[in-house]
C-alpha cells in the first residue's frame, strides 16, 4: 500500500461523518469474519495447527514481530503478565506473541462478548502448554479496575473505542488503573487508513502516559502503534 498524506483532521463535518461510518462497518465486518474463521478452525482437533487459514494471518505475523520489535527495545526485562483489551474470538496476536516471542509470558484477554471469548478458548484449550499461559475474561473494560495493576503490559486493540470519544474514554479509565510505569501499547491509524480504523493522536489522546515510540507502516499493515507509559503522576 502507497503512503497517501491525508490529515484527517481537515476533514469536514461530512467527510468526518462518512468516516466514522466506514470504521464501524469496517468493525462489524472484522468482527464476523474473524467470528466466522475462528469456529471454522476451532472445528478441528488441533485448532492451532490450521490458524493459518485466516486471509490476514500474514498482516498479524507482521503486526506483532513489530510490536515484539518496540517491546523489546523499550522493556528490561521480559513481561511475565499482559493484558489485551477487545481479544475477540479469534486473538491472533496474543497466540502468536505466545508462541514466537514471549514463551514464558501469561496473556490475559479481554473481550467484552462471552461468545467470542467461548470461540476463542476453544482455539486454545488444546495446546497444553499454552492454555496454561493463556486466560480469558469476559468483561466491560470500564468495569475492570484493580486487576490492571498486575500488568507490565495492556494492549488496547484498534477496534476498542469505536469514536474518539470512546477510546478517549477508555485510555483515561487505562491511565487511572494500570500501575505505574506499565506500558500501554496502543493500535491506531494513519492517513488514509484511519478511513478504516479509529486515530489516536499521541499529542493529546494519552493524558496520563508519556509516549515513548510511533510506528506508522508503509506496506499492507493496516496499524500504527503507539507504546506510552504510565507516568508516575498519573
Amino acid at each position: 500500500m502507497s503512503h497517501c498524506h491525508v490529515d484527517i483532521t481537515e476533514l469536514n463535518e461530512r467527510d468526518q461523518a462518512m468516516r466514522c461510518k466506514l470504521i464501524k462497518l469496517c468493525g462489524k465486518a472484522e468482527g464476523l469474519l474473524e467470528s466466522h474463521f475462528a469456529t471454522l478452525i476451532g472445528s478441528h482437533d488441533k485448532p492451532l495447527n490450521h490458524i493459518k487459514i485466516f486471509p490476514y494471518y500474514s498482516n498479524y505475523l507482521k503486526l506483532s514481530q513489530v510490536e515484539f520489535s518496540m517491546l523489546n527495545k523499550i522493556c528490561s526485562q521480559v513481561p511475565k503478565h499482559i493484558a489485551f483489551v477487545g481479544s475477540g474470538p479469534l486473538p491472533l496476536t496474543s497466540i502468536i506473541l505466545a508462541t514466537d516471542h514471549l514463551r514464558t509470558t501469561c496473556f490475559h484477554n479481554f473481550d467484552i462478548d462471552p461468545s467470542a471469548n467461548a470461540k476463542a478458548i476453544q482455539l486454545v484449550s488444546s495446546d497444553s502448554e499454552l492454555s496454561k499461559r493463556m486466560f480469558f475474561h469476559t468483561a466491560d473494560i470500564m468495569n475492570v479496575s484493580s486487576s490492571f495493576k498486575q500488568y507490565e503490559v495492556v494492549f488496547l486493540a484498534a477496534l476498542v473505542g469505536m469514536d474518539k470519544e470512546e477510546k478517549v474514554r477508555v485510555i483515561k479509565h487505562l491511565s487511572g488503573h494500570m500501575a505505574h510505569g506499565a506500558l500501554l501499547l496502543l493500535r491506531s491509524a494513519n492517513g488514509a487508513r484511519a478511513f478504516l480504523y479509529p486515530f489516536i493522536d499521541p499529542c493529546h489522546d494519552l493524558q496520563g502516559f508519556e509516549v515513548l515510540s510511533v510506528f506508522h507502516p508503509r506496506d499492507d499493515v493496516i496499524n500504527s502503534v503507539i507504546i506510552a507509559r504510565k507516568n508516575s503522576q498519573g
